[in-house]
């Protein structure tokens, strides 16, 4: 564990040669949040099983592999106007922001770690962007792969995100939305195309104890392997270094458990 650890960190710092990046995520799934202007994130993701028994799903034998998710993701547009190349051609739609990053994978297996490079784009727009109330949402694509039957799982989702207070106390944030990937790759434990799903979150900051401390519980449905309810909590060191630690426990009851230990840094 420690070695796993160690890796994961090392693979950080790496990321600039390596390059890997999800898009901006909750734990598990995609969030509304997007990477703010001029500022690039770096993130190394680990998932380590928690035990040895494995199964098909999505074409994906999961035993012992240790998955190794490493990468930037970079802010495209500013929701100042005047901030953007576009200036005032944009202004219109000034709120929006949007992101983008590629991935590198490690530990799927030999059949997948052939071709590791998976892209990722994300638009949208935080709450009360445009009128009081609104929620945020944010609409995008993720592990856009470069082989086609293969890797090319080609997830599309949107979401919306709303915070919910009572007085002066914030009872979290609750999201929500709905994705479809590949159906030729996405299969459930019975072989057939299980491709589409709801997300659904809860997140909240715990300033009672310290606004450094985060936690969120994070939903992604189907009986593949990206469907998985997911426990965590995250660790804010400083302005720009946190760490997130999770359980994921899969849908198909097939796969194994995980652990997922991540740690986020922006430049």
């Amino acid at each position: 564990m420690k070695k796993v650890i160690l890796l994961g960190i090392i693979g950080c710092f790496a990321s600039f040669t390596f390059a890997y990046a999800t898009p901006t995520t909750l734990i598990w799934a995609p969030s509304t949040d997007i990477q703010p202007y001029k500022k690039v994130h770096v993130g190394a993701d680990i998932y380590v099983p928690t035990t040895g028994k494995g199964t098909n799903a999505d074409n994906y034998d999961q035993h012992l592999y240790v998955l190794q998710v490493y990468g930037p993701t970079f802010s495209l547009l500013s929701d100042k106007p005047e901030d953007n190349l576009l200036g005032k051609i944009w202004s219109p739609l000034g709120k929006i922001m949007a992101e983008t990053g590629f991935d590198y994978k490690k530990g799927l297996g030999s059949f997948y770690d052939s071709n590791p490079w998976y892209f990722h784009f994300k638009f949208g727009a935080a709450e009360d962007a445009y009128f009081k109330n609104m929620p945020a949402f944010a609409m995008g694509v993720y592990d856009v792969g470069t082989k086609s039957h293969r890797t090319n799982n080609d997830i599309w989702y949107g979401r919306i995100a709303k915070t919910i207070n009572m007085g002066q106390v914030s009872l979290g944030r609750l999201s929500g939305g709905y994705f479809t990937g590949n159906g030729r790759l996405l299969r459930g434990k019975d072989g057939l195309r299980d491709n589409s799903g709801p997300m659904f979150a809860w997140e909240r900051t715990m300033s009672e104890i310290s606004d450094k401390l985060w936690v969120c519980v994070d939903y992604q449905g189907t009986q593949s392997s990206y469907g998985a309810i997911n426990y965590g909590l995250a660790w804010k060191f400083t302005n720009n270094v946190s760490a997130i630690l999770a359980y994921d426990i899969y849908n198909n009851r097939n796969l194994t458990d995980t652990v997922t230990l991540q740690l986020d840094i922006d430049f």
